[in-house]
Parts: C-alpha cells; structure tokens; sequence
C-alpha cells in the first residue's frame, strides 16, 4: 500500500467480517479517522468478499463523508469490485488508481 499523502489516512481491513463485527469496526476507524478531510486508504486485500464485507465498506464510507473524508478501496479483489459493482456501489466505494 503507497505511503500517504500528508493529509491521508491510511488503514487496513482483513479476514471474514462478521454482521457482529459492524459496530466495533465502524467505531475503530471513526476513532482514527477524526476531521481529516481528504482521503481515506482502506487496504482490503485480506478481506471475503461477500455482503457483509460491502455493507461494512459502504458503512465506513459514510462515516467518512460525514467526517469530510473520502474511503478508496486498495488493492481490492476482482471479486469484490464485482460484487460491488453487482450491488451498485461502484459511485460509493470507488478503487484506488
């Protein structure tokens, strides 16, 4: 994952998530996402690619927006860009370059 920018986050997200996880994963990020104001790297390269994994991104996202910032998804899996995309959310969890 690149080195961010000065005023960047960056984080990472692994393994299954369960429905369970939502809350505490929501709360974790917020934390370290304070007022930002730009964009947010969120490495997903460990992470299924099912539902609850895009729920739990497009929760972040709105989280994110609603601090200023801005979540892209790195080094994203195939099958999870296409599960998003299936699901419509390609506008809401863009990838990074």
């Amino acid at each position: 994952m690149p080195i961010p920018a000065p005023h960047e986050v960056a984080f990472a997200i692994s393994g299954p998530i369960a429905r369970a996880d939502l809350p505490g994963l929501c709360s974790r990020v917020c934390a370290v996402l304070g007022e930002c104001g730009s964009v947010v790297r969120c490495d997903v390269t460990g992470v299924e690619p099912d539902a609850v994994c895009v729920d739990a991104l497009a929760r972040l996202q709105l989280a994110a927006r609603r601090r200023g910032c801005w979540v892209r998804l790195e080094n994203a899996s195939p099958h999870l860009l296409e599960l998003v995309n299936l699901m419509g959310l390609t506008h809401v969890l863009p990838a990074g370059d």
